[in-house]
């Protein structure tokens, strides 16, 4: 395969001074070779987009609505050859790259219609003394130049949380992609050119991301940073931002509650999936599970049952269900947690074992909170079952986290169902569903280390826009 490629800005391939190869998390096999920028190319770039700036401000609303829906379309028309690309670079399984397509085009949709309704409010100035005789109201205007750093487990549709409603907004943008998955945002640049998308507005910089990142967080001519990556990095570009508009979709140990008297079988397959999907490579993958100590045996008994359908192998085979890790270094992780919950007392129910880069569907119970399985992102396909006495007691534990990005529970009765939505400290709670369920208009972020600020295309546009209050005197 062996394809060279170039970083893109000001809407043409730019050459780096280095390249390096990038290897499938699968196979190990060279697939590509990439564009490593420094300093000068990250300037560029980030001078082709405040060059882009005025054009894209003045761009009409419907313009860019329609370069949004012609992006749709071309993804749509190219929908195969953009999930392979997927498959390949992240090792994501083909069936769950194909649903990944179909989110991206959902999420340049709703950036479609995002565009054509951004708008302010009318505030009624004679509510106060001396605000008699006045028209005033908001409008809301973009920001300028954003930043985009942006992970490897959603190449394409992560991608299109951050650039669909900067473009929506009238904003330009400069991204750098996960080292791991370039390929998939090179293609989306080429896409949106063919969309008509002016020269500067989207640049591409690949690379090393504390390099890259460093220069896009501390130039002045950014005006927001939208990351989605580990809370270290969050912090750091927080620390570095100064008063930038920062946005930081960060980590998770997203949990679940099974109340008594759920029917088991009808919600065993979800929550697998929930589990397992993309080798528990996702946000909000379900990492641990508090079941009522009535139907915890049943529980654990189906969900390793189940469990051990899942197909492991090739990603771009249609019939895998899980694939490698991204990373050998991630597998060898993973495996040493998995032992490190064992010395502190877990009980290995599934898994535990490795096939070259694929670390088999685990499943753990009666887990310590102090095992990195339980307190820290495993990002891995490994959950943790705990048996409790109470909802209570499961919200207690689920609380117990450095993270609040989302969290299930599923439960029967309706005060529970309330209790449950009130006290969990998320930034979403998910009643009868895992918490790995998103659709890509609702609001999505977090609380404590998962981070700040929400993402979902309306929210995104908010944070990517500035209010202005005009007030005229009669």
């Amino acid at each position: 395969m062996g394809m060279k490629k170039h970083l893109y800005i000001n809407g043409t391939w730019a050459e780096a001074g280095e390249y390096r190869p990038l290897f499938s998390p699968y196979s190990g096999e060279q697939i590509a070779e990439i564009a490593y920028a420094g300093a000068p190319e990250v300037d560029r770039a980030i001078e082709a987009a405040e060059r882009a700036r005025p054009l894209m401000a003045r761009m009409p609303a419907h313009e860019r609505a329609a370069l949004l829906e012609r992006l749709a379309a071309l993804i749509r028309e190219n929908a195969e050859e953009s999930a392979r690309l997927i498959a390949l670079e992240a090792a994501k399984p083909l069936k769950t790259a194909r649903l990944e397509v179909e989110r991206t085009i959902m999420t340049y949709k709703f950036s479609a219609e995002e565009a054509r309704r951004i708008h302010g409010e009318t505030i009624p100035m004679d509510a106060a003394p001396g605000g008699e005789d006045r028209v005033a109201y908001t409008i809301r205007q973009p920001l300028g130049v954003v930043a985009a750093i942006t992970p490897f487990n959603f190449p394409m549709n992560l991608v299109a949380h951050k650039v669909g409603p900067a473009i929506a907004a009238g904003n330009t943008i400069v991204l750098k992609p996960a080292g791991q998955t370039p390929l998939s945002a090179l293609w989306l640049a080429e896409s949106l050119q063919q969309a008509g998308l002016p020269a500067g507005a989207l640049n591409v910089v690949t690379g090393r991301g504390s390099v890259i990142g460093d220069l896009l967080v501390t130039d002045e001519r950014i005006k927001a940073v939208t990351f989605t990556g580990s809370p270290e990095v969050g912090i750091a570009i927080r620390n570095k931002a100064g008063l930038k508009k920062v946005t930081l979709e960060l980590g998770s140990n997203s949990a679940l509650i099974v109340d008594q008297g759920i029917d088991i079988d009808a919600m065993i397959v979800r929550a697998v999936s929930g589990a397992f999907s993309y080798a528990g490579q996702v946000c909000i993958s379900l990492q641990r599970v508090y079941v009522h100590e009535r139907v915890y045996d049943e529980f654990v008994r189906k969900f390793t049952a189940e469990a051990a359908k899942l197909r492991v192998g090739d990603p771009l085979d249609p019939d895998t269900d899980l694939s490698a890790l991204i990373s050998p270094q991630d597998a060898e992780r993973t495996l040493q947690w998995i032992a490190e919950a064992e010395q502190l007392g877990a009980v290995v129910a599934a898994g535990n074992k490795q096939d070259g880069r694929i670390v088999h569907p685990t499943v753990l119970l009666q887990v310590n909170p102090a095992a990195k399985v339980s307190c820290q992102e495993a990002f891995a396909p490994v959950v943790i079952i705990n048996k409790v006495s109470s909802v209570e007691e499961a919200i207690h534990e689920v609380n117990a986290s450095r993270y609040g990005l989302q969290a299930g529970i599923y439960t029967n009765d309706i005060r529970t169902a309330l209790k449950a939505a009130e006290e969990l400290e998320v930034g979403g709670v998910m009643i009868n569903d895992i918490p790995g369920f998103r659709v890509d208009h609702m609001p999505y972020g977090g609380v404590k280390e998962s981070g700040t600020g929400r993402e979902g295309v309306k929210y995104a546009v908010q944070e990517m826009t500035e209010m202005k209050l005009v007030c005229f005197k009669k």
